[in-house]
């Protein structure tokens, strides 16, 4: 079972904890996190991009010149993509690009994202994290206290709106509730920060 430090706020070492190997200590699958994070970008997508073809652009019904006799290349429409002011050829039109990809694999995705971050030792587990009172400034001072990255994802067990608030006027630094966290967060902060709280309930609904 992979070990690590437990910090406290004021960023001193008070204990160890053990990580469960079926969440924490799993071979990191490359594919299976590939797979995940472009199901959640393409997910994300508003796809409500458009462009007029030939057949939408106003005007363009009459013939330009005539078929022949002219000396110049022959042309049924002004609106031809071809011409400024013509239609867009395969022009792109609104879709829906959400997918779904299977749950074993969403399951094994989030299990190297988690691993991932203790190999790479990038798990700062806090032994709690609370805040009497919405300060950014206290926030700023306990991530600097644990040595987090510029780019932190702070993960709680459940909603503390005095941490979310401290926290959300810091550039780069996201809070996220166990239930909601996501492999696309996970690998996109260089920080993660976790309560203990977090880690068990991490490995109930994982392991």
């Amino acid at each position: 079972m992979p070990k690590v430090n437990v910090y406290n706020v004021l960023g001193e070492q008070v204990g160890e904890i053990e990580l469960s190997d079926s969440v924490f200590g799993v071979e990191v699958n490359e594919h299976a996190l590939y797979q995940v994070v472009k199901n959640h970008l393409a997910n994300r997508r508003q796809g409500t991009q458009s462009a007029k073809t030939r057949a939408e652009v106003r005007g363009g019904g009459r013939k330009p010149w005539r078929q022949k006799g002219t000396g110049r290349a022959r042309h049924g429409s002004i609106r031809a993509p071809q011409w400024v002011g013509g239609g867009v050829v395969f022009a792109p039109k609104p879709r829906d690009y959400s997918y779904r990809v299977p749950k074993k694999i969403r399951r094994l995705a989030m299990k190297s994202a988690l691993s991932s971050k203790v190999l790479n030792d990038e798990i700062i587990v806090l032994e709690e994290l609370n805040l009497e009172e919405p300060k950014t400034k206290e926030m700023v001072k306990i991530l600097d206290n644990i040595k987090a990255s510029k780019k932190a994802l702070i993960v709680m067990d459940e909603k503390n709106i005095n941490v979310i608030k401290s926290a959300r006027n810091i550039p780069n630094v996201e809070t996220a509730l166990v239930n909601t966290l996501n492999v696309y967060d996970i690998l996109n902060y260089d920080s993660f920060i976790i309560t203990k709280d977090a880690v068990k309930k991490v490995e109930e609904v994982f392991a």
